[in-house]
């Protein structure tokens, strides 16, 4: 009888021997697997993905004003101004090299672009950060509070990037906003790092919109188109058709990928926003998108965002690159009263896939352009990219 006894506890800690190896076992798989995992200082990493003149500034103040947020705006920037003529693939490599870095808020992979006497205000846009302008970066405002770009700029440089470094990880997401990511495939290799956890909002703007932006701002555009497309020797006007059809096409491949058939690793981190979305209804579309990356809207933010988005009239060009209160739906439908009809039946063939894709309906004359009753943008559910019923993946 007391052999029986024995052989019952022995058999009873196997079990719980057993199974707390499984435990362990599940706990690593889930750290280093490809799939889910959970990066062990909890941080989210959100990649703002868009292209040149897509209301990608606003969205990423949207993101840069929230006090969970560290944000930088289009670190790419550098990387583009010193490798121009290295080839797609050399600054394909090093934009990801660039983003593995900052998302893990290590700032000396900045110094190989920057001059070796460097300061904060050497990073492109710096001062769109309100983190740089927030402890423990600079004094200036509190985290609670919305940033003064223009006060930030007096009082918050400083030399070297250290304080930046600093400020970074005491953030619980890392925000980066970009423009020169043309495709997906170059970003797995962060997708699947242990270490990063990452969220992609991918956001795209009807073609004809981008394309009335871009005429106002041809000049400041000119060296990141000549770096695309990959030489100069095409006349300015076709050379920015040239553009918008590589665009789109870009807009198209990234969603397939990501919609369509996405691999492993990018499940539940993507999300397709369209500008339009945002500017109808910018408190709720903004509000999912802070939900979809683990933040919280605050009223200071929901305050700014209504404030940012009801203005008066569509903003000048002197304002393109800035972002400033205005009526985001006149603005998101400016194009149609001030483009000629010619250009927009040029550009609606250029990126007629992309159009039908993203629930962008064309117009098929002059009146038809100008008759704003006609809603332009399908519901979302109702887009070719399926079936799918909704924008995240």
């Amino acid at each position: 009888m007391r052999s029986h006894k024995v052989n019952l506890s022995t058999m009873i800690f196997l079990v719980i021997l057993q199974g707390a190896v499984m435990v362990l076992f599940f706990s690593w798989y889930m750290e280093f697997s490809h799939g889910g995992h959970a990066p062990s200082d909890h941080k989210v990493h959100v990649l703002l993905l868009s292209s040149w003149r897509s209301g990608s500034s606003f969205l990423g103040q949207a993101f840069s004003q929230h006090p969970s947020v560290f944000y930088l705006m289009e670190p790419a920037w550098h990387v583009w101004n010193i490798l121009h003529d290295k080839g797609v693939r050399v600054l394909r490599m090093a934009m990801r090299d660039l983003f593995r870095g900052l998302f893990q808020c290590d700032f000396s992979v900045m110094e190989a672009y920057l001059p070796e006497q460097h300061n904060i205000s050497d990073l492109f846009m710096w001062f769109e950060s309100r983190a740089l302008c927030s402890p423990p970066a600079c004094p200036l405002t509190p985290r609670n509070q919305l940033s003064n770009q223009t006060r930030c700029k007096k009082a918050c440089d400083a030399r070297g990037l250290h304080l930046a470094q600093d400020a970074c990880s005491t953030y619980s997401h890392v925000v980066l906003k970009e423009v020169r990511f043309l495709e997906l495939e170059s970003l797995y290799p962060l997708l699947q790092d242990p270490h990063l956890d990452i969220r992609i909002i991918h956001l795209v703007r009807d073609p004809r919109a981008v394309l009335r932006s871009r005429e106002a701002t041809v000049r400041a555009l000119a060296r990141d188109d000549t770096i695309l497309m990959g030489h100069e020797n095409t006349p300015p006007v076709e050379l920015q058709y040239e553009v918008m059809q590589e665009i789109c096409r870009s807009h198209m491949h990234i969603s397939e990928r990501a919609i369509l058939k996405p691999p492993p690793f990018l499940k539940g981190r993507y999300k397709m926003v369209r500008y339009e979305d945002v500017a109808r209804n910018p408190i709720e579309e903004i509000n999912d998108i802070y939900e979809f990356v683990g933040l919280k809207m605050t009223p200071e933010l929901k305050e700014w965002i209504y404030d940012v988005t009801h203005g008066r009239g569509k903003g000048s060009w002197r304002e393109a690159f800035d972002v400033t209160s205005r009526n985001a739906a006149d603005v998101s439908q400016a194009w149609r009263s001030t483009l000629p009809h010619e250009e927009v039946k040029r550009i609606q063939e250029v990126c007629k896939e992309a159009m039908s894709m993203f629930g962008y309906r064309t117009v098929n004359s002059e009146k038809e352009q100008k008759s704003l009753e006609k809603d332009l943008l399908r519901a979302r559910e109702l887009n070719q990219l399926g079936c799918l019923q909704n924008t995240t993946t």
